[in-house]
């Protein structure tokens, strides 16, 4: 459809490979968006780039020199920036009292001050009327068992994209995360080799299935586009995942021990 024709977008965390940052990457191209692919391996991002027609630029979120010198680049490249997209996240599953300083530090760094810096240098470099989207995560809203500070970073930087809304809307520029559930990516570890696992989380679901990377890049393309007059918002892009619940660790614990039992058997 081209919704995008002539926009010139940054996506950050498309390195890694079946990861959400790179289908998205994928999506804004096809629909006609000129895409700086940014992200810690540079081979993969080289790659990515080719294969889009856009650009790569190594940079990693927790450096504010490097976030601000990918947004100049994006710009210094293409000739503006419209699109800003941060897809990067590291996935940390443990108990809250087992969370070492060490823990906190990196994850603060990674989905924290990282997404803030980016912020940042959107709001230098955004043309007017440009877009900001986050990826959050269902679990900002609602629970799931040892996972407190990557819930707790998720849900304050959803905040602060609300706060930027509301700043600098005045500028055309509008900010909103997207909120997937549980999606087949790196990110998910070794849970889709799992399909008991995999059936307790689709339970919880209204639609019946669980989201794909597909379903976020689609939500990535409408908050882009210049259809969208929505700011300050998070999409539940879930399935109606946070109508429920994701399942306890007591049932994921019985899951993962009757597996484990089969494969030892």
């Amino acid at each position: 459809m081209m919704r995008l024709k002539d926009k010139i977008a940054l996506v950050l965390g498309a390195a890694g490979k079946d990861n959400m940052g790179q289908d998205i990457a994928r999506r804004l191209a096809a629909e006609g968006c000129k895409v700086v692919v940014g992200g810690r391996h540079e081979a993969a991002l080289q790659a990515l780039a080719q294969e889009i027609d856009g650009a790569a630029v190594t940079v990693d979120i927790t450096s504010q020199a490097q976030v601000d010198a990918a947004a100049d680049f994006a710009v210094s490249h293409f000739g503006r920036l419209d699109i800003g997209v941060n897809a990067t996240g590291w996935g940390l599953l443990k108990p809250t009292h087992d969370t070492s300083e060490a823990d906190l530090d990196k994850i603060l760094a990674i989905q924290f001050k990282g997404p803030f810096f980016f912020i940042q240098a959107l709001l230098r470099t955004l043309s007017p009327g440009g877009s900001i989207i986050q990826i959050s995560s269902a679990t900002a809203t609602i629970m799931l068992e040892n996972h407190a500070a990557y819930m707790g970073t998720k849900a304050g930087i959803d905040h602060v994209i609300r706060t930027v809304a509301n700043e600098y809307g005045e500028r055309g520029i509008r900010a909103n995360s997207i909120s997937p559930g549980l999606t087949e990516t790196p990110m998910a570890g070794t849970t889709f080799d799992y399909p008991e696992m995999v059936d307790a989380f689709t339970r919880e679901y209204p639609l019946g299935r669980l989201g794909t990377r597909a379903d976020i890049a689609a939500a990535v393309v409408w908050l882009a586009s210049d259809e969208c007059f929505m700011t300050g918002q998070n999409l539940q892009v879930n399935g109606g995942l946070t109508l429920r619940r994701n399942p306890s660790l007591r049932e994921l614990g019985a899951i993962a021990a009757k597996a484990t039992a089969h494969l030892q058997s």
